[in-house]
């Protein structure tokens, strides 16, 4: 199947910090017009999208995080150099000279400005960099800065997406390309005219990047028998790496969790989904995750009784850095299989 491009552009490109969710929640409200029968915002700002089932006997659920790492702005100097600290969890060494968007009375471009090198000591050389050693440079005044800049205003990153031979790149795939996911698994149901086996609540959440917060709200609502959680994964498939840390490679397909840091992936629910992969013939390759957590262990257990919970992974090359990248093939093949897996989920023997 063909990838939508310019929609996972828009999906991106839109900011999103933790808490701040606002323009990214209108982008995909908009898009789920006529792709679900029941769409709500919660409390906490998770919108989660409905569509009926064959039966409502069971309910699931799938979770894709909105919310994007960012900053929010601590200070303004004298000269209009802002200061900010991180939400969620950046690398710092990839922040130097790039170019963020700070969300004030109105939007405004900023550059991560640090010490150059030319005037550092030999011990600063060799010092690793952290988050303080930056700022963010407006090229404005004091004065000018103050007419649009708070203290509490968040900072996202700005990248354009563009295509790389097979891949597409750009900032927030982890995980925005989950959220293109799950509005391209509603539409792949509507283009096919199938019904999922159960009640199917698609959930679009908040505040992941900062402990899964948005996941465990709306799961306790919920109350899913099956779970799926949509996120990115390492794809540590470069010069350097050894077999054993890859995790994932692009283009060997969607990415099934075995675990990660947060959850131990149901051994049904991860037989049940190979056993689906390999009927459509959709190419697939196992993920264990070392260090990370995803909404899926909130799936899992912010239900009365647990619920029988994976996850669909997409890999991603350069995650939580200020761009990363994903294959157009694996990003179609995650589309199919959670198509294929929330439809299917009544032909499958879940005893023990």
């Amino acid at each position: 199947m063909s990838i939508d491009i310019p929609l996972l552009a828009r999906i991106c490109e839109a900011p999103g910090a933790p808490g701040y969710e606002k323009k990214i929640r209108e982008l995909v409200i908009a898009e789920l017009k006529g792709l679900a029968d029941k769409v709500e915002t919660d409390n906490m700002g998770n919108v989660i999208a409905l569509k009926k089932g064959r039966s409502s006997a069971k309910k699931t659920m799938a979770a894709a995080h909105m919310d994007e790492i960012g900053f929010i702005v601590t200070h303004i100097d004298d000269k209009g150099f802002v200061r900010f600290n991180p939400v969620g969890g950046f690398d710092p060494k990839t922040l130097t000279s790039q170019r963020v968007i700070i969300h004030g009375r109105k939007d405004i471009m900023g550059v991560m400005g640090s010490k150059p090198v030319h005037i550092m000591s030999p011990e600063e050389k060799h010092k690793p960099v952290k988050i303080t050693d930056y700022f963010i440079d407006t090229g404005m005044t004091k004065k000018d800065v103050d007419k649009v800049v708070a203290i509490g205003d968040f900072v996202t990153r700005h990248s354009p997406l563009i295509e790389l031979g097979d891949c597409v790149n750009v900032k927030s795939l982890d995980n925005r390309a989950s959220v293109f996911v799950l509005i391209e698994t509603l539409r792949e149901l509507k283009k096919s005219k199938r019904k999922p086996a159960y009640d199917f609540y698609a959930v679009f959440t908040v505040q992941e990047e900062v402990g899964l917060r948005g996941a465990q709200a709306s799961a306790l609502k919920i109350q899913a028998d099956f779970g799926f959680g949509l996120d990115t994964t390492i794809a540590y498939d470069v010069p350097g790496s050894t077999p054993q840390e890859r995790c994932t490679a692009l283009g060997e397909g969607a990415a099934i969790k075995l675990m990660d840091s947060s959850v131990i992936c149901d051994y049904r629910m991860i037989e049940f989904m190979k056993a689906a992969a390999k009927r459509h013939k959709i190419k697939w390759q196992p993920e264990i995750l070392a260090a990370g957590g995803t909404d899926t262990g909130s799936l899992q257990r912010m239900v009365a009784g647990g619920s029988i919970a994976g996850a669909v992974s997409i890999p991603t090359r350069h995650i939580h850095q200020t761009i990363e990248s994903c294959h157009k093939e694996d990003l179609a093949a995650c589309i199919l299989l959670l198509a294929a897996c929330v439809c299917e989920l009544d032909q499958h023997d879940w005893k023990f």
